[in-house]
């Protein structure tokens, strides 16, 4: 796989799984997976798992780079990624509201609840459908792939607006133990790309 991507090679997967590459497993998400596309052979799935078990269902990739990522979550018909910064707001860089699954420091998955945190603000802005247990991931997945049209919308370019400076202290105000190198390293980030998430909202 290249940096110099030939989008025409691209495969497009009905679903796209990330897990990113972070060295605690992520077993949860790789069993659910799965479990689903038991009951939905019809499905193609496309599944990068980083340190985690790969499943059995779907095609695998440990890692890959980034502009391969993206374009693979920009031709899926659903995208489906741990609840982390990095991976919701690439996601989102390229037009796809992503299915987000947060990783449980209690569960060893990651070192504290960042995520879950994360998750929750950018789901108050439309912006990513978090489920936290397998029922509500397989009925969002099926909502999804009912009506895909949910689950894309527009591409988010990086913008400056008192919009990112407000989403900026959401992510900020995130309770003291959450507030992690990770997250720190992303609010600027989200500070940047937010007024193209949530500022197009505010003028309608």
């Amino acid at each position: 796989m290249s940096e110099n991507l030939n989008t025409e090679e691209v495969k497009a997967y009905d679903l796209v799984v990330s897990i990113g590459t972070d060295h605690h497993r992520f077993d949860r998400i790789v069993g659910w997976v799965d479990a689903y596309l038991e009951l939905h052979p019809e499905l193609t799935c496309l599944f990068q798992h980083g340190f985690t078990d790969a499943p059995k269902n779907a095609e695998t990739v440990a890692r890959m780079p980034r502009v391969e990522l993206l374009e693979f979550y920009r031709r899926a018909r659903v995208v489906l990624v741990q609840g982390g910064p990095g991976s919701i707001l690439d996601a989102r860089e390229v037009g796809v509201i992503p299915i987000s699954v947060p990783r449980l420091a209690e569960l060893d998955e990651v070192v504290d609840n960042h995520q879950v945190e994360f998750s929750k603000v950018m789901q108050s802005y439309g912006e990513t459908f978090m489920v936290q247990d397998q029922e509500a991931l397989f009925e969002m997945l099926d909502r999804a792939f009912a009506n895909p049209d949910m689950v894309h919308g527009e591409v988010r370019l990086p913008q400056a607006d008192t919009a990112s400076e407000n989403l900026a202290r959401e992510l900020a105000a995130m309770p003291p133990k959450t507030q992690t190198h990770d997250v720190k390293k992303f609010v600027r980030r989200a500070s940047q790309i937010a007024m193209g998430i949530v500022g197009p909202k505010l003028r309608k």
